[in-house]
């Protein structure tokens, strides 16, 4: 099949300033580092256990279907690249209604409330006075879903007011940036019944999908190993004065040594070994290369005098991750968004009777192939794809159509009053890489655990999102 299209993240204007991330800015024993860690090296320690698990304040998530329902009411945060490109598909599916608009620059947020009535719809209500203008978007009695696409920093404080205000909240990656954030999430969807789920669009792939289904078939045999990445050349997006709204993305290369969007990659192989759902991720060891790429591509192209000259960075240029599995399999995750390179996501997946890999996508099985030369793995198509990509042979949109089919399955779900296909331990799960790849560079690669977002749920088999089709 032709490859997807690369994914831009595109988050736009920060909700709560800036400045928040800038020099200083957020503290890295935030992040479960300690502050004096920040700025000195720190000897390795042998291993690095993670804090128990705080109690349960409320019953597990894990199954909970949503209440059905004949119209979905959505209210939107952030209209940036990503959110002005994600309202078309929220528009065009029957059942499905936009009540509420919200971003801080009032054009995008008037021009977005536009968009839903060119749509045929009622004119929306429009949130743009201030940073936190969210908080009343949120506590409308009017909403069953906000879907959240801004800066990083705002994902927790706005799907924590959308929990709090009895809302459900879909996040745009990473959900959260720090390790504390990640278990008052959890904390909350359990305590509040409303689920929190990253939206992780790449999980609803053509290939992704259709490898998860081979991958629990048996076509692989017995699972040992999976690969995710997200290298994808951002310099000149990073350091265009258009693209973003401001310069937040860039600026976390200030502040973090580790994977800065691990999502792409985790998410998609974590369902093929079914994490969550009978394995679990139980450590990350991570090593990053010196950041060299950014203050390089800045001194050829940006000007003397640019704000951009008085950051420093520190982010590796490329991190590599490995992550240990309860039953012993092993995740590498690299990103990569700061040197040349050609978009790549990895997406592998290997077993006892053999292996995939994309970019391009290639295939060997036994004993479907033979002489250790790739095959096709388009000849999978019919037997393999997921009845979502059957039922939406050509879907619209961008990333090749897997944010329409990501869309159209959660509201679904929302709909017929179906359990997610994955939730807010899954979210903090593909999040945890954030913080904890920091960490475990600043300790020279020793390995981090990985806490038990799900607090012992996860040896239940469960559906995900191999899921059947609705009847």
């Amino acid at each position: 099949m032709n490859e997807q299209p690369p994914h831009d993240p595109s988050r736009r204007k920060v909700l709560r300033t800036t400045a928040a991330v800038a020099g200083t800015g957020i503290g890295l024993g935030a992040l479960g580092v300690p502050a004096a860690e920040a700025a000195t090296p720190a000897a390795a320690p042998a291993a690095a256990p993670a804090a128990a698990a705080p109690k349960r304040l409320g019953a597990t998530m894990a199954g909970v279907p949503f209440e059905g329902r004949s119209t979905v009411r959505v209210g939107i945060v952030g209209f940036g690249n990503r959110g002005a490109g994600m309202i078309g598909h929220f528009l065009s599916l029957p059942g499905v209604r936009v009540n509420a608009v919200c971003d801080p620059v009032r054009d995008k947020a008037e021009r977005a409330a536009a968009t839903v009535v060119a749509a045929g719809q009622p004119a929306p209500a429009v949130y743009a006075n201030g940073e936190n203008d969210y908080e009343n978007l949120c506590a409308r009695t009017d909403l069953d879903l906000v879907y959240v696409a801004t800066p990083w920093e705002t994902h927790f404080p706005i799907a924590r007011a959308a929990m709090l205000g009895g809302k459900h909240v879909g996040v745009e990656c990473p959900v959260a940036m720090r390790l504390e954030e990640l278990w008052e999430l959890v904390d909350l969807s359990e305590r509040t019944r409303r689920h929190c789920m990253q939206l992780e669009n790449c999980c609803y792939g053509r290939n992704e999908m259709r490898v998860l289904r081979m991958a629990h078939a048996g076509k692989f045999g017995r699972l040992l190993h999976g690969a995710g990445a997200y290298n994808h050349d951002l310099r000149g997006l990073m350091f265009s004065p258009t693209y973003y709204e401001g310069p937040w993305r860039r600026r976390w290369h200030t502040q973090l040594k580790g994977d800065l969007y691990p999502n792409h990659g985790f998410g998609p192989v974590a369902n093929y070994m079914d994490v969550n759902r009978g394995d679990r991720a139980v450590s990350i060891s991570s090593f990053g290369t010196p950041a060299l790429g950014l203050a390089e591509y800045r001194e050829e192209h940006m000007p003397a005098g640019d704000p951009s000259w008085k950051e420093t960075y520190i982010g590796s240029d490329r991190t590599i991750s490995l992550i240990q599995t309860d039953q012993g399999r092993v995740i590498r995750l690299e990103h990569d968004v700061s040197t040349p390179h050609p978009y790549s996501r990895i997406n592998s997946l290997g077993g006892t009777r053999g292996v995939f890999e994309d970019y391009p996508a290639r295939i060997y099985l036994e004993p479907d192939h033979k002489d250790d030369e790739w095959a096709d793995f388009s000849a999978y198509a019919g037997a393999f794809d997921h009845w979502l990509w059957k039922d939406h042979a050509d879907p619209p949109g961008g990333h090749g159509g897997m944010d329409y089919i990501m869309v159209y399955r959660l509201m679904q779900c929302m709909r017929l009053g179906l359990p997610p296909d994955f939730d807010v331990y899954d979210a903090a799960t593909w999040t945890a890489p954030v913080p904890l790849s920091h960490a475990s560079i600043k300790a020279k690669g020793a390995p981090q655990e990985i806490p038990d977002f799900t607090r012992g749920e996860w040896r239940k088999a469960r559906s995900g999102v191999d899921s059947v089709r609705p009847a």
